[in-house]
């Protein structure tokens, strides 16, 4: 590992124990994307499994980008920000491969992944299966920080001790971090908080509370996911379905001059 490299690591642990100042992560499905939040001031970029499967045309959470998320990572890893890599469930249930696919990351320039129990089928994975995967995660890159997510409340509500036991497996198992997806009232996101001494990941929402209350609660790092690729989509096709019905462009938020969007590509970007 190179001194930059260990100093890119220390900094992204460091931004998840920040007492009332959470990490906000953004996630990119592409160079541009990642490069424009980091040239927005984002130090830390993450990626989201959704953007990155359907740009290829694939479905998420079906194991079926690995090429697809290793190829990003080559592109963007080790560049102007800190990048953590959202890798699904590792794309094998082989621990060993899991590993080898986050050394393969660590090497392109992530110091960062992101690694759910959440099935394609609509299951969970077993805890120790999944603990298995952090364990040989951990035993190939040491200071890789592992965000274990877990998708009980995913699933329905009312699995407030499934996971508050699948997060203590995955600590004891070396995890740096949880992600618990789905909680969105404060009653909930204070209990998972107090169920773990690891920092509490959760995703943003619009109808969610706001950064400043969930410090308040304890968390300590809030992924935006696949929101900003969705309204990018959606922004995508109401202006096309407005300018064919209205003949007229729709109000719309800043849109990006075609020289500032060449710039992202441009040498050190």
């Amino acid at each position: 590992m190179s001194t930059a490299g260990a100093s890119a690591a220390i900094a992204f642990r460091n931004l998840h124990h920040r007492p009332g100042a959470p990490l906000l992560l953004p996630n990119a499905w592409d160079h541009a994307s990642a490069a424009a939040l980091a040239a927005a001031g984002f130090a830390a970029v993450g990626t989201t499994s959704l953007g990155v499967a359907a740009a290829a045309g694939l479905p998420d959470g079906a194991g079926r980008t690995r090429t697809e998320t290793l190829r990003l990572v080559r592109r963007i890893g080790g560049g102007p920000f800190l990048l953590s890599v959202d890798i699904e469930g590792g794309f094998s249930d082989d621990p060993a491969e899991v590993a080898d696919l986050a050394a393969e990351l660590a090497e392109a320039g992530a110091v960062g992944v992101n690694l759910e129990d959440g099935r394609g089928t609509g299951d969970l994975t077993p805890p120790r299966l999944h603990a298995a995967k952090i364990t040989a995660v951990k035993a190939a890159v040491p200071w890789l920080f592992v965000n274990a997510r877990t998708d009980t409340h995913w699933l329905g509500g009312g699995r407030e001790a499934e996971t508050a036991s699948r997060l203590a497996v995955y600590r004891d198992a070396g995890a740096d971090g949880v992600f618990v997806p789905g909680l969105t009232d404060p009653a909930s996101i204070a209990a998972a908080v107090g169920t773990t001494a690891l920092p509490l990941n959760v995703l943003a929402t619009p109808d969610g509370p706001s950064l400043a209350r969930l410090a308040e609660l304890g968390v300590h790092r809030v992924s935006l996911g696949s929101l900003l690729f969705r309204l990018a989509l959606g922004a995508a096709v109401d202006t096309a379905a407005s300018l064919r019905a209205n003949g007229v462009f729709p109000q719309t938020p800043s849109v990006p001059g075609y020289a500032s969007v060449q710039a992202l590509a441009s040498p050190g970007s």
